[in-house]
């Protein structure tokens, strides 16, 4: 089952205040977390230093408490946290090297083609009857009249900068890959894990689940504090409040923006599910960055109701959350109206996103400010409190299948078309090629359907007749549009073939 965590700024009680402006429990942890840090630091050199550090750990605790005088839960929620550090910075390593990888492929894939492009240019124009040459060029020469200069010279100038890029990011990478991790350790930071056979979840810190929260003060500072030190923290305040009374419970303390923050993590308490099996109908959803289109089918397949949730672009960080927060809410309310669950595509922007430095600005931008990750995280987290099931699907060729067979069938918008789409593939139902299409294609029987999908989608990308997805509405036969390709196609491969036979 999942976790969450529950997090809150401390209160401070005009009660609890001392003559500093502080409560006791703020100066608790302003003299606590000091040591702590020394603790982490120590404990994530030795991960670093280790290969075997697992098999030290009981050895290592038993140091920690010995040194810094704390007890065996305080330091065990020392070595989680320099643990939890170390896997985060190798993890990010790793994925930063990854990323640089892929803006690398990239980059060389562009100075090939673009090399390619002017070497084929220069040929062109070096022979005697260029002017009467059927097939043009790839790169036509033109000047700009406000520069002076030609569009070959730009582009040579681009080959220039992206070969430096390239020796950049091969530096970088290799830089990389020897380097040693570094990682970041906070001043103020104290991290207390739990355990279910505990009294509260937790033996250093206990919370009473309405308002009193009991810290267990490590052994170097009950001189200063005595044994325990107590503060009123009242309840986390959510519509939908899932903390068990039983169950693990761990702590964690850090300073935000100048202020104490306590957060708690636990296993959630099970809701009453709301969403049937996904056999009698769910909510297919389609996500762009101006736009969510959703779609219930029944249990059948068949289109029941759809609609579209707009969304705005270019917004602030708040106004943008906020917003994917009421289009959460939403898909929830309608997901609650037919107790069905919601199916969503599986996507992964970062190959796309590796490769916007050879895109142009306004797709970049586009792009990069679509918080695609960060709507599945509310959504999910949305629809998990309220026991509605969220199912995550391939998306291979969704929006062509909508475009092809939904769009014009119930005169639909291409995100709600591909909306019903990623339903029927969450209920497992197939999406099989119009039937006119199948002889020409070739399609093999025993091969996936998407095996034909493909094919058509390689028609569709090449042929003058769909330059958009408006014209997807004007094709009435999808059988004549790709037999009049294939015919062409046959018809080049014979000429080609008498040509080289005369020769």
């Amino acid at each position: 089952m999942s976790i969450i965590t529950y997090v809150k700024g401390l209160p401070t009680l005009e009660s609890e205040m001392n003559h500093l402006g502080y409560t006791d429990f703020e100066m608790f942890l302003n003299a606590f977390s000091p040591v702590f840090k020394q603790a982490v630091c120590e404990t994530v050199d030795a991960i670093l230093s280790s290969k075997d550090f697992e098999k030290k750990k009981s050895k290592f605790n038993t140091h920690l408490q010995k040194k810094y005088g704390l007890s065996k839960r305080q330091s065990a929620g020392v070595i989680t946290l320099a643990h939890a550090k170390v896997d985060s910075a190798r993890e990010c390593r790793k994925n930063h090297i990854k990323q640089l990888e892929g803006k690398l492929k990239s980059a060389l894939l562009f100075l090939k083609n673009a090399e390619k492009r002017l070497l084929d240019s220069q040929k062109f124009y070096a022979k005697k009857n260029w002017q009467k040459s059927k097939s043009g060029c790839k790169v036509p020469l033109s000047c700009d009249l406000s520069t002076k200069r030609s569009n070959w010279h730009a582009l040579k100038f681009q080959i220039h900068n992206k070969k430096r890029y390239v020796y950049q990011l091969e530096k970088k990478i290799g830089y990389l890959k020897v380097a040693p991790i570094r990682v970041i350790v906070s001043n103020s930071e104290i991290y207390i894990v739990g355990s279910s056979d505990e009294s509260f979840g937790n033996q250093t810190c206990q919370y009473d689940g309405n308002n009193k929260l009991s810290f267990r003060v490590p052994y170097c500072l009950e001189a200063k504090f005595g044994k325990y030190v107590e503060t009123q923290i009242g309840s986390f305040d959510r519509n939908i409040n899932r903390l068990p009374d039983i169950g693990a419970k761990t702590w964690h303390f850090y300073r935000k923006n100048g202020r104490w923050v306590v957060g708690v993590q636990f296993t959630p308490k099970l809701v009453e599910k709301v969403s049937r099996p996904i056999q009698y109908g769910t909510i297919g959803i389609d996500i762009n960055p101006n736009s969510i289109g959703w779609a219930y089918v029944d249990y059948q397949g068949n289109l029941k109701d759809c609609g579209t949730i707009p969304l705005l672009s270019g917004l602030g960080r708040n106004f943008n959350s906020q917003q994917l927060v009421n289009a959460s809410f939403t898909l929830a309310n309608l997901a609650t109206k037919y107790a069905c669950p919601v199916v969503c595509e599986e996507l992964d922007f970062s190959k796309k996103k590796e490769s916007l430095r050879e895109k142009g600005r306004k797709y970049a931008r586009m792009l990069s400010s679509w918080a695609y990750s960060k709507f599945y995280q509310l959504l999910e987290s949305i629809l998990s409190n309220r026991g509605i099931s969220l199912y995550k699907k391939n998306p291979a060729y969704t929006s062509l299948i909508g475009l092809v067979k939904y769009s014009r069938m119930y005169g639909l918008s291409s995100d709600i078309a591909s909306a019903i789409v990623i339903a029927r593939r969450g209920m497992n139902l197939s999406e099989k090629l119009p039937v006119s299409t199948n002889a020409y294609l070739g399609v093999n029987p025993r091969k996936h359907v998407w095996s034909g999908w493909s094919k058509l989608n390689t028609i569709t990308k090449n042929i003058a007749l769909v330059k958009s997805r408006h014209d997807y509405f004007n094709v009435p036969n999808w059988g004549v549009v790709v037999k009049d390709v294939v015919e062409r196609v046959a018809v080049k491969r014979e000429s080609r073939a008498a040509s080289k036979s005369t020769l």
